[in-house]
């Protein structure tokens, strides 16, 4: 890959584009597809990362499968609105914000909502606060909040980043396993929007006590999960990659038991960015999952499903 004008990577199918949100903020998002399925897809949170960074194999798979496949620049990160009055000062209250404004710009009604990483708290968060729009859900290796508590994590995101070309690397290695995956292009547009975002992916961090509490003891009331996400009947499922650097499987296994209407996936020969790593069983889940509601015995077995309880019949074929 080569990077655009703009200095994203040039992926086949994107549309890089903005749109500005009633709070004034111009939004940056990449788009792939047209009038198919509407699926909003959210990056994960270490220094760097971008729709980019993290759809870049998603997507065009997506797209050529009859999705669409929107991927919004969290506050930030990215090509995110640079003006102080639009940094995340309050943390993940201001993420789920912005999403509400993003999807109310972009017309979108319901969709099915995707995450890694940092994006799979904040497709929680919002599932949380507006049922309504979210038709399904599926995140890669993240927090689900209160609910079910991060008790192991080897690495904060908010860690600082040395500013080096080797530094950014042994980043890509914890949440990459592949180093085949780490290219030039990928290292050099994770480094400009490190350098372009410092002091309002910082912000959004400082607004944090840990990866899923606020400081606010207010705003923490507000993305509580803890007797709300076990109580909604929305679908929804979770692929957790067995050799994570940054939160071990374990966490994954300790979330399976806390969320008993979310089927478990545990993908093995990844890391903790699994559909860059391996895309080959990751597309295939949320392709079968977004379209049809339910995931084929042979993809889902491909993907690692679960055995440590039965699978859950109206989400794997076949239970």
């Amino acid at each position: 890959m080569a990077l655009t004008s703009e200095g994203l990577l040039d992926i086949p199918g994107a549309q890089s584009r903005y749109v500005r949100l009633a709070s004034g903020a111009r939004a940056h998002y990449l788009s792939f597809g047209r009038d198919g399925i509407p699926v909003l897809g959210l990056h994960g949170g270490i220094i760097g990362s971008s729709a980019a960074a993290g759809f870049r194999n998603t997507g065009p798979y997506l797209a050529e499968r009859g999705f669409q496949l929107i991927c919004p620049d969290m506050p930030g990160y990215g090509l995110s609105d640079l003006r102080p009055e639009h940094w995340p000062t309050n943390g993940f209250y201001d993420h789920t914000e912005f999403l509400h404004e993003f999807v109310n710009a972009m017309c979108l009604d319901s969709f099915h909502i995707t995450g890694n990483s940092m994006g799979c708290i904040n497709s929680i968060n919002y599932l949380i606060a507006h049922p309504d729009r979210v038709r399904s859900f599926a995140v890669i290796a993240g927090g689900f909040g209160d609910a079910a508590p991060i008790q192991r994590l080897t690495f904060h995101p908010a860690d600082a980043w040395d500013g080096s070309r080797d530094g950014m690397f042994k980043l890509m290695q914890l949440i990459i396993n592949n180093d085949e995956n780490i290219t030039d292009d990928v290292l050099d547009m994770r480094m400009a929007h490190a350098e372009r975002n410092r002091e309002s992916f910082r912000a959004f961090w400082d607004a944090q006590e840990a990866v899923n509490v606020a400081k606010d003891i207010n705003l923490r009331t507000v993305n509580t999960t803890r007797g709300r996400l076990t109580e909604m009947t929305i679908p929804g499922i979770c692929i957790y990659p067995v050799e994570d650097r940054i939160i071990p499987v374990e966490t994954g296994r300790d979330q399976e038991d806390a969320l008993p209407g979310v089927q478990f996936f545990y993908v093995t020969g990844a890391g903790h960015q699994a559909q860059t790593d391996r895309p080959d069983v990751v597309n295939p889940v949320l392709e079968e999952f977004f379209r049809d509601g339910k995931v084929s015995a042979k993809t889902a077995e491909a993907a690692g499903v679960s055995d440590r309880r039965p699978p859950l019949p109206h989400i794997v074929e076949g239970s």
